[in-house]
């Protein structure tokens, strides 16, 4: 891990969202405060409705602060320009339910538009990155098909290596093993602790899957836009 680079990575203060005008405002997060340190990995659990997802993208810099204060790897995202947020996203792994995979290009070439955004690489080395990570997913003999020719589980796993092939020193997740079966799911997320663990990489991610409660060092739990109690994991093994 890099000891220059702040030790806090996520900090969120009374952090509120809303959504909707007048008499159809509906307010999905209320007064959320959450800190979460480099090397940290976060699982966000919840029922579908109640903000999770919305946090997500707050916290990716894919929507404005309305209300509160959050900072992202050293960036106040309170006011925070479009080019500001667009710098603090080159420095985040996003893993959403819908894969977005771009249809015309390989999984090798998706996969290689994460290892693009380390320009100080060669394209030869970012090619060899896009390969690594489509390996570590179990997909090396699948590098020439398109999305179309991918089963959803392989497009999400594409989706996976893409995230990590950009280095992030953020990686955020949305239901990362929803698509994929147990063995495959183990895999995936056993990756994300890994890259946290040798990277200093914080992950947070929402998941409904109990087959991987372990992998977390605490466990969040939202409920009509509040954080309810944090549950510190025993670290076996660790």
């Amino acid at each position: 891990m890099d000891r220059s680079r702040p030790s806090t990575i996520i900090r969120a203060r009374q952090l509120c969202h809303s959504y909707g005008q007048g008499e159809l405002r509906r307010q999905v997060l209320q007064s959320i405060d959450l800190t979460i340190a480099a090397g940290e990995v976060v699982l966000l659990t919840g029922p579908s409705g109640c903000g999770k997802t919305t946090l997500l993208t707050l916290i990716g810099a894919l929507r404005t602060v309305q209300q509160g204060e959050l900072e992202v790897l050293g960036q106040s995202l309170q006011g925070a320009s479009r080019d500001q947020r667009r710098c603090v996203r080159q420095k985040i792994g996003m893993i959403f339910q819908g894969h977005n995979l771009l249809r015309c290009l390989t999984a090798e070439q998706n996969v290689q538009m994460g290892a693009d955004l380390l320009p100080q690489r060669s394209y030869a080395t970012r090619r060899g990155l896009a390969r690594e990570w489509l390996r570590a997913v179990g997909l090396e003999t699948e590098l020439g098909k398109l999305p179309h020719d991918l089963s959803g589980g392989q497009k999400q796993r594409v989706a996976i290596a893409r995230a990590l092939a950009a280095e992030p020193r953020l990686l955020l997740a949305d239901e990362p093993t929803a698509a994929l079966d147990s063995r495959t799911g183990r895999e995936v997320v056993d990756l994300l602790k890994s890259l946290a663990r040798d990277q200093g990489c914080g992950v947070l991610m929402v998941t409904h899957d109990p087959r991987i409660l372990d992998v977390a060092d605490r466990l969040l739990e939202m409920e009509d836009g509040q954080l309810q109690e944090t549950t510190v994991l025993p670290q076996a093994g660790r």
